[in-house]
């Protein structure tokens, strides 16, 4: 078997260096700075665990594009084959200051945008280094990660597969216990046995593994656990008759996917069904509106209306889904505030959900690729409560 590279040629970000040059020069914009993490792997595809000590990407009209970084870094960028002039600094907060020494590098001047992420603390130093720039906030890197290139999308789709078999893993799990009539697997359990499969998937199956911010897991909650839309997994041990949620996901390349079930251990009581069903309905009719053009409010209303059509709509307690990409949550938001229009190649999350106090939360969430005459589920684990039923 072909193991699968989840690192991207070096061609890919000098794509994605010139489409963000585009634009800038749109937006009148001499250079750009950014010192998100998920940015900098966009732009350069180098992957760091971020810290006190800046690391950030200078990216200029012109072609230039630097890497500000600490000395401690610059061996870790150039084993990533960083794709940017690496500047760096010894130390934080150092006798010369990260960006004292980053605007000594490229003599900074005109119209610069920063993106709108920037903590306070950051843009302070930025704006004693280059007091003679014209500092605008803008979201124009945001923007440029919505839609994939072609690449991403194959990175996405393999992190589907993955999650794909997590979800598998997990019920696996559960069905064995029962079948021993031992013990069930407590939430904490359950939620090392799926992280364990994906992440064990990758390395087995893969070369150049990118470890993200997160490589494989998720959030495993039963009961009235699960009524917390993001509990954490507990020592909780699952019991006949619970509802229980597998809500797990995994980054191929550093591009994330998310896939969530909601499982019934044992026959259904008329409530529980009556619960599933409603999210299932409301999950379906994502399926089928999400498509570029539809504006990202309009398609969180038609879903969620799903719900509240059902009588249920005290028990939401969040949007219809988001973004995805090298964030498992980010821009744009399928919620009732954001109206932008989706377009074809975004990856965004359809996930319905209602939590009753005391009881439950059930959710259903596939990652969609949007296209111009809809949207494909890249995750594809079986949805219906039939299918998501475990005998006991």
């Amino acid at each position: 078997m072909t193991e699968f590279d989840q690192r991207l040629a070096p061609e890919f970000f000098d794509r994605v260096q010139t489409g963000v040059r585009d634009r800038m020069g749109a937006q009148g914009f001499d250079a750009f700075l950014t010192d998100h993490p998920e940015d900098i792997a966009y732009l350069t595809g180098f992957f760091h665990h971020p810290s006190e000590r800046p690391v950030a990407i200078w990216i200029e009209a012109n072609g230039r594009v630097v890497m500000l970084l600490p000395e401690l870094e610059r061996e870790y960028a150039e084993s990533q084959s960083a794709r940017a002039e690496l500047v760096a600094f010894f130390e934080f907060p150092g006798v010369v200051a990260p960006f004292e020494a980053l605007a000594r590098a490229v003599s900074p001047r005109g119209r610069v945008g920063f993106a709108s992420s920037m903590p306070f603390s950051r843009l302070s130093a930025v704006r004693e280094a280059i007091p003679g720039a014209d500092l605008v906030a803008s979201d124009l890197l945001t923007r440029a990660r919505f839609v994939k290139f072609p690449e991403e999308v194959t990175l996405h789709r393999e992190a589907a597969r993955v999650t794909d078999r997590m979800l598998e893993a997990g019920v696996s799990l559960v069905v064995e216990a029962v079948a021993a009539g031992g013990e069930l697997p407590t939430e904490a359990e359950l939620e090392r046995h799926v992280t364990a499969t994906g992440t064990g998937i990758m390395y087995a199956e893969h070369r150049n593994v990118v470890v993200a911010s997160l490589l494989a897991g998720g959030l495993v909650y039963s009961g009235a656990n699960s009524a917390f839309p993001h509990g954490l997994p507990s020592v909780n041990r699952l019991k006949a008759g619970d509802t229980f949620m597998l809500s797990l996901g995994c980054a191929v390349g550093g591009r994330f996917i998310e896939g969530e079930r909601t499982f019934v251990l044992g026959e259904p009581t008329a409530e529980q069904r009556r619960y599933h069903d409603t999210i299932n309905a409301a999950q379906q009719l994502g399926r089928e509106t999400i498509r570029a053009g539809l504006e990202c409010r309009e398609a969180n209303r038609l879903c969620l209306d799903v719900i509240r059509g059902a009588g249920l709509g005290a028990f939401i307690r969040h949007r219809q889904g988001h973004g995805i990409g090298l964030g498992m949550h980010e821009a744009p938001w399928l919620e009732d505030g954001d109206a932008t229009l989706l377009e074809a190649g975004m990856v965004v999350s359809n996930e319905p959900g209602i939590y009753v106090p005391r009881h439950a939360g059930y959710r259903i969430s596939d990652s969609m690729l949007v296209t111009d005459t809809g949207a494909e589920p890249l995750t594809t684990y079986p949805r219906s409560l039939d299918d998501c039923i475990i005998a006991l």
